[in-house]
């Protein structure tokens, strides 16, 4: 969802279809599993609510905050060096 958020605000149903989209259909959240995880990371403060221009239908938008960016970057590194480490067993076990 934090990845989702990167590029720019959006409202729940789009979030919910940028993470399908973003996993290839790897991650189908049902609407209570989203607005779960919209709450928590509110709570966290690594998300916030976002007023929109287009209010037509009164969707509610949601952007990264700077401490959700930093937590972004944060999953990076830590995904990055889980990557090289199963790269270099790989490797190892090849050998």
């Amino acid at each position: 969802m934090l990845t989702s958020l990167a590029s720019a605000p959006k409202h729940g149903y789009a979030l919910l279809k940028d993470v399908e989209e973003l996993s290839d259909g790897r991650v189908q959240l049902s609407t209570g599993t989203l607005y779960g995880a919209i709450r928590r990371l509110l709570d966290d403060r690594w998300i916030e609510r976002f007023e929109q221009e287009d209010t037509s239908r009164e969707k509610q938008a949601y952007r990264l905050t700077a401490k959700g960016r930093a937590q972004l970057n944060a999953e990076i590194v830590r995904l990055r060096h889980l990557l090289d480490s199963a790269t270099t067993r790989l490797r190892l076990k090849g050998a």
